[in-house]
């Protein structure tokens, strides 16, 4: 059994991301001491480990206790932690998308950015994002 320090400790992340874990439902301590320290089982130190390897995977907390509620749900199957992991690529495809569309938007803008001495007033980057139309309104 492990206290809250030595749990941290083991799985290398910080007390406070414990305590955050718990609070959020990732992990439950397996009982108390006498002084009322709570107590951490091995367990604990693979769900963290998976935590930590899912959110390395783009889960966010909230898809990862979705996971969990998966894993112990009687009737799943792999298929559906399989088109847990295939929605997650594509949301992560989709920002790598966008982040490319961000970064040759920069890319043109730095282009258009030759001569450094100029004065920042001068500057074509700000003019470019000053004069940059929004989009319509969605209604």
């Amino acid at each position: 059994m492990f206290t809250i320090g030595k749990l941290a400790a083991q799985a290398g992340i910080s007390t406070d991301a414990l305590r955050y874990y718990e609070r959020e439902g990732l992990i439950v301590p397996s009982g108390k001491t006498g002084s009322g320290y709570r107590l951490y089982d091995e367990g604990s130190i693979r769900r963290i480990r998976f935590i930590k390897q899912a959110q390395h995977c783009g889960f966010t907390l909230t898809e990862i206790v979705e996971l969990l509620v998966v894993r112990r749900r009687d009737a799943a199957c792999c298929g559906d932690v399989r088109s847990l992991a295939l929605e997650k690529k594509l949301q992560l495809e989709s920002k790598i998308r966008s982040m490319k569309t961000m970064s040759k938007a920069l890319d043109a803008l730095i282009e258009s950015c030759a001569n450094e001495s100029n004065p920042v007033d001068q500057c074509p980057i700000l003019s470019a994002l000053e004069q940059a139309s929004l989009p319509e309104p969605v209604h």
